[in-house]
């Protein structure tokens, strides 16, 4: 079946994506000549509801968040960078999913091709031990970030996902307007600036028109919930360990 797709090719081992650069070698050639270079473009939207899912992304920088829409508003359920890879769902013999996916912060990303993705992950044990490990590890954030948002104060929460983005992006600054950073933490954009005004009043960062700047990273562990660490705790044990 895969000799049926043109292979296109990237430039060099993807191992700045986490997930990728667990493959066992072997494993890893064998995806190299059907992944394509992309670059992550800040709020464009790579997936719709229910739409079929044409490929697989893999970020190497930046971070694309999973959000459900309702008629009352807009929250993240769920998020991607370098330690992942988007589009689940097709793992699950499913060919699209109940959320909107749109890059929160830009980069770069490799991208195969749906059918590709399967034909592969079939042929390979490494590749669906590894695929469905870091599947579970999402389902597992999710889980968590619905614990969180129900038991933890605004600016822990806000802390939380300031971190998980700094993770995720080069350098200190996160481009991020409060109204969005409203639609990652389910709230009204007055709560967030309270919250955003609390963190930068102790120095952890410094907010200004459409860029937050992490200042304090030791600071800002402190000031976030225990749910940051056992997130990054649950990845690494399932996947990266």
């Amino acid at each position: 079946m895969l000799e049926s797709f043109p292979p296109v090719g990237p430039v060099a081992p993807p191992t700045r994506n986490r997930l990728l650069a667990a493959l066992p070698p072997r494993e890893l050639e064998r995806m190299l000549k059907w992944l394509e270079s992309v670059e992550l473009v800040l709020r464009h939207i790579i997936y719709e509801p229910h739409a079929s899912i044409q490929h697989v992304y893999f970020p190497t920088s930046g971070a694309v968040s999973m959000i459900i829409l309702a008629p009352e508003g807009a929250v993240e359920v769920g998020s991607v960078g370098n330690e992942g890879f988007t589009g689940v769902c097709t793992l699950l013999f499913a060919d699209s999913m109940p959320t909107r996916a749109i890059v929160q912060a830009d980069g770069e990303a490799y991208r195969m091709k749906v059918g590709i993705f399967r034909a592969l992950v079939n042929e390979s044990l490494p590749m669906r031990r590894l695929f469905a490990r870091y599947t579970l590890a999402l389902s597992n954030q999710a889980a968590q970030s619905v614990a969180c948002n129900r038991l933890h104060s605004l600016e822990a929460r806000c802390a939380r996902w300031l971190l998980l983005s700094h993770d995720r992006v080069d350098g200190n600054f996160i481009v991020l307007t409060q109204e969005f950073l409203s639609y990652m933490l389910g709230v009204h954009r007055p709560a967030v600036t309270l919250a955003a005004g609390t963190l930068q009043k102790a120095g952890l960062i410094h907010s200004s028109r459409g860029m937050i700047e992490i200042t304090n990273r030791p600071g800002l562990e402190e000031a976030a919930c225990g749910c940051y660490q056992a997130m990054r705790d649950d990845l690494d044990e399932l996947v990266h360990s």
